[in-house]
């Protein structure tokens, strides 16, 4: 985080890995509740059927969260590769300036 006129400020990969985190805990989440399922279905407290249905729903929970991970981490890997161009460029101008100013 940044400190702009005494107010923290996040950038934008800070807040893209912040996302991600979340995202990891809420998968996390979602297989304790697999989890949890698999226990009632083996207790008996819950139809095979139910819990296949259930269990499927969770799963494309998953799998779509994981989707949003790794668009999110594109994100950073392209604002990353955006910083270091843009650094380059100011690079070059600083060694065309000097080439003028030895003219």
């Amino acid at each position: 985080m940044k400190r702009i006129n005494g107010v923290e400020k996040m950038g934008f990969i800070d807040r893209l890995e912040r996302n991600i985190a979340k995202l990891e805990k809420r998968i996390e989440r979602q297989q304790m509740k697999i989890e949890h399922l698999t226990e009632k279905c083996e207790s008996k407290k819950m139809t095979k059927a139910d819990y296949n249905i259930k269990k499927k729903q969770i799963e494309a929970r998953i799998h779509a969260m994981g989707a949003r991970i790794r668009v999110l981490q594109g994100g950073i890997t392209k604002e990353k590769k955006h910083i270091e161009e843009k650094a380059k460029e100011k690079e070059e101008k600083k060694e065309e300036k000097e080439k003028k100013k030895k003219k």
